[in-house]
């Protein structure tokens, strides 16, 4: 199985259409917080420029669960993705709807192994960071993961980029690949030719996605 790569973050138009012409599995647009939050109006009108076949997720920290459930019907999305402080109830509530990606900020392996049992559909990796909704563009020591399952897919987040995700992949062959900063000129803002070359990256790694 191929291993599955989300771009997230995104805030224009033509970032959306270049992601999707990457090949790119799928997009993830922030409604939490950090310079990659927009108004859920603005989600809506980029969702919709997303074709069949390729997923939309939904960012939060620590939202209203109804909020959340009018959101993604309004944008069609396939997912949530929570980066809060997210009870587990929440997320079983969530799951009754939609699937739910939760992420979590690893440090050390004891912030790794405290992902166990939450009830998601997949656990997103990232960096430990205060006051972000990842894009960071710093990396945890990915070789915390090898050998150590978790109960659930790992999408696999913090410090990609071209250069750096086929290491990563080779190392902890997750299920998928999520960036944001390793494919941007600026903030918010998609470069088109990172976006190819990460995609390349990823398709060069010869690895299979774990299951």
């Amino acid at each position: 199985m191929t291993i599955r790569v989300k771009f997230c973050g995104f805030t224009r138009s033509d970032d959306v259409h270049a992601a999707v012409a990457c090949g790119v599995h799928a997009i993830g647009f922030n409604l939490a917080r950090g310079p990659r939050r927009i108004q859920l109006d603005q989600a809506v009108a980029l969702a919709r420029l997303v074709p069949p076949l390729v997923g939309v997720v939904a960012l939060f920290a620590d939202a209203d669960v109804p909020a959340m459930l009018s959101a993604i019907a309004s944008m069609r999305a396939v997912a949530i993705q929570l980066h809060g402080h997210e009870p587990p109830e929440v997320g079983e509530r969530l799951r009754r709807h939609c699937q739910v990606i939760k992420a979590f900020a690893i440090s050390d392996a004891e912030s790794l192994d405290a992902v166990r049992g939450y009830p998601a559909d997949a656990y997103l990796l990232d960096t430990a960071q205060a006051g972000q909704s990842g894009g960071s563009g710093r990396a945890w020591d990915h070789h915390l993961l090898a050998g150590r399952p978790l109960g659930a897919p790992v999408i696999l987040a913090g410090g990609l980029s071209a250069t750096t995700v086929a290491a990563a992949i080779r190392a902890t062959r997750p299920y998928g690949v999520d960036v944001s900063s390793g494919i941007e000129s600026s903030p918010g803002i998609k470069d088109a030719r990172r976006m190819q070359e990460f995609m390349d990256a990823v398709a060069a790694s010869g690895q299979p996605a774990a299951l």
